[in-house]
């Protein structure tokens, strides 16, 4: 969430000051903070031991199709 909070603040000093690094900087600061929270997130469902929800049937349930 800090990375996030400092990237804001980037952000909108940059665009205030029409400093357009500053702006890009603040922007990538941000995505930081969002890959963090992601991986906070994914740390903690393997620590509580739950499986990643996917629209795809692990490979062991999936029907075979036997050739005719």
């Amino acid at each position: 969430m800090d990375d996030k909070i400092k990237g804001k603040f980037e952000e909108l000093k940059g665009k205030l000051t029409g400093d357009k690094p500053e702006e890009l900087k603040g922007k990538a600061r941000q995505k930081v903070g969002d890959v963090k929270e992601s991986a906070e997130e994914l740390r903690r469902r393997a620590e509580r031991g739950e499986a990643e929800r996917t629209d795809e049937e692990p490979p062991e349930q999936r029907e075979t199709m036997e050739p005719r």
